[in-house]
């Protein structure tokens, strides 16, 4: 629908008269005759009729006013949105779900510091997940557990493995002990599994997941007992004193993908993790 016809149109409708609607829109009388002709087969519907000498709107016409104003406000503030409003960067990012309420908001803070207009764009997944994604150009970064030996991505944090439990509940005393778990790609995994099969200690999966939200939610209930980042465990409790076998450390790191439109450069990552590590180095300082 043309929308200088339905300006035209709102012009008749404000002045009474095609002569004063054509002097309001700069047009002659006869090009808004036409329009109006076109409106009217747009819309299927006869827009106006005549009383004695004078043409008017006709019943159609008067409901069509009220659209007619919203077709041509949206039109107008459309244009001024996209003409006056900054150019946004699409930032995609990955994270793990069991960094998604320690890590990922400081990183979130410092990105929006960084990028003036940031439009930002989180998808949470396990690590191995985030690295096939940055590979295939959907995401632009991501957070992931870095690989013993590797040097990939720049460390945002070290952390350490931990057991954790509902002290309350007793699961730790069960034999079999009931452990939940992460995906088996997860260095927890491996070390709680082979360490309790070392001690020849008597262990029941209660469940694999991908999901920090749903260990903890498992673990807390009681269910079972849980090995993961200390980073991840809320407001679980630790098992520190439980004779269960030790669990690795692992380092955190945020990488990039090596697309050509990705936003976010080598340089400037660098600079976010400085910032990052810098942030987190003054909460601890001032936690002692």
């Amino acid at each position: 629908m043309d929308i200088e016809a339905l300006r035209s149109f709102l012009a008749f409708v404000d002045t009474g008269s095609f002569t004063r609607a054509a002097k309001q829109v700069n047009r002659t009388q006869s090009a808004i005759s036409m329009q109006m002709k076109k409106l009217e087969q747009a819309v299927d519907k006869g827009l106006f009729t005549k009383q004695g000498r004078l043409l008017v709107l006709s019943a159609d016409g008067q409901v069509f006013v009220g659209y007619a104003r919203q077709l041509v406000q949206l039109h107008d503030d459309t244009l001024k949105k996209m003409h006056t409003e900054e150019p946004s960067t699409l930032m995609r990012l990955g994270c793990p779900d069991d960094y998604a309420e320690s890590i990922l908001p400081t990183i979130v803070m410092l990105l929006h510091q960084i990028f003036t207009h940031l439009n930002l764009q989180i998808t949470c997944a396990p690590s191995h997940r985030i690295k096939i994604m940055l590979d295939s150009g959907h995401l632009d970064i991501g957070i992931i557990t870095r690989s013993p030996g590797s040097e990939e991505g720049f460390l945002l944090q070290t952390d350490q493995g931990v057991w954790v439990a509902n002290l309350q509940a007793n699961s730790h005393y069960k034999s079999p002990l009931p452990i939940a778990v992460f995906q088996s790609d997860c260095r927890f995994h491996h070390a709680a599994i082979e360490g309790l099969i070392k001690q020849n200690k008597a262990f029941k999966l209660i469940a694999c997941t991908g999901s920090a939200s749903a260990q903890r939610g498992i673990v807390a209930k009681g269910i079972a007992v849980g090995a993961m980042a200390k980073a991840s465990k809320g407001y679980l409790d630790e098992l520190s004193q439980a004779g269960l076998p030790p669990l690795p450390s692992i380092e955190i790191v945020c990488i990039r993908a090596s697309t050509a439109n990705n936003p976010m450069s080598e340089k400037t990552l660098n600079t976010l993790c400085q910032q990052y590590l810098h942030s987190t180095s003054q909460i601890h300082s001032k936690n002692y």
